[in-house]
């Protein structure tokens, strides 16, 4: 696959490297999503530590890995304990490779502080750290058929930007941060524009180009051979008549909902009208892990999984006091 098209492929899918606490709009959503948390499961206080009569005597916790994985959401953590008071020390950094029994970081405070905010800290640790860890996993799979095809994520994320950045630590691409990133036209805004796919594909082609400029790509939804084609006609004539600049603006289609020998079939098809060069190509729509290696044979551009976020494994990650 051509170095241009992978390049096209990571300036449209892949920018997770701005999900950093840097970054004033994720660190408005991790502290959101913090208070979210840490609120209700503190209100109106730990009862188990205060019925004990836990203080806040020092003491040291470190987490531990119980299984192997990528580590994601350790800025996260530190970020809760170091807010209230804990002093943190990574062992690993996030996107590193960890193994069964390896410290991920040392936490030094107040017992009950340690105690009180075990639970929140681990779910954040243990769901970015499954997350990267599968993300790293269906990659390195999909390499094996087609070293160009690249795993991405979609919107079915209800951690948001959080679950973004776990997936850029894993190795695979963001999408859309949100919806005002990039122009994704879907099957319910077609249905809007025409009474079908193919007459609805190129229209919305031609009312998107108009606001490129303020989108990182245009991508439009399709789940036939001609409404694909449609599509891919209609980006290569806006390509032509636009600037050298605008010739390397990211063009898709998405193949939603089709087997993977129907992806091969509109591949093939786009190929031989000579529309395959200027647009590129995601399958999308009940792709898993068991048939995902299917889909990265077909030779496509990227693969986007719901499944990286909406129902992945937590990770097996213990904090030990002590």
């Amino acid at each position: 696959m051509p170095e241009e098209r992978q390049r096209r492929i990571a300036k449209a899918l892949f920018r997770g490297g701005s999900l950093t606490l840097e970054n004033p709009v994720y660190r408005r959503v991790l502290r959101s999503l913090l208070d979210a948390l840490l609120i209700p499961d503190l209100a109106p206080r730990d009862l188990t530590v205060a019925a004990l009569g836990i203080k806040s005597r020092a003491a040291v916790a470190h987490v531990v890995a119980r299984e192997p994985g990528v580590a994601a959401g350790l800025e996260e953590y530190t970020f809760l304990l170091r807010q209230r008071g804990v002093k943190v020390t990574l062992q690993k950094e996030d996107g590193d490779v960890f193994q069964t029994g390896d410290v991920l970081l040392r936490a030094e405070g107040g017992e009950n502080k340690l105690l009180s905010l075990e639970r929140v800290g681990l779910n954040i640790l243990q769901r970015l750290c499954g997350i990267a860890t599968a993300t790293q996993r269906l990659q390195a799979r999909a390499r094996l058929q087609c070293p160009a095809t690249r795993i991405v994520g979609t919107r079915k994320t209800p951690w948001g930007l959080l679950d973004k950045r776990a997936i850029h630590l894993g190795g695979g691409g963001t999408h859309r941060l949100g919806l005002g990133d990039g122009i994704v036209v879907k099957n319910n805004h077609l249905a809007l524009l025409a009474r079908n796919e193919e007459q609805a594909a190129p229209l919305a082609v031609q009312k998107a180009w108009k606001s490129r400029r303020r989108a990182a790509f245009i991508e439009v939804e399709v789940r036939s051979e001609e409404g694909a084609l449609a599509a891919a006609r209609a980006f290569k004539r806006l390509r032509a008549e636009a600037t050298s600049a605008t010739r390397e603006y990211p063009c898709l289609v998405m193949l939603d909902n089709l087997m993977p020998d129907d992806v091969r079939q509109i591949i093939v098809a786009m190929r031989r009208e000579k529309v395959w060069e200027g647009t590129l190509v995601e399958a999308s729509g009940g792709i898993s892990e068991t048939n995902m290696e299917l889909y990265a044979a077909t030779e496509v551009d990227a693969i986007s999984l719901g499944a990286l976020t909406h129902s992945v494994r937590a990770m097996d990650l213990s904090q030990r006091i002590g």
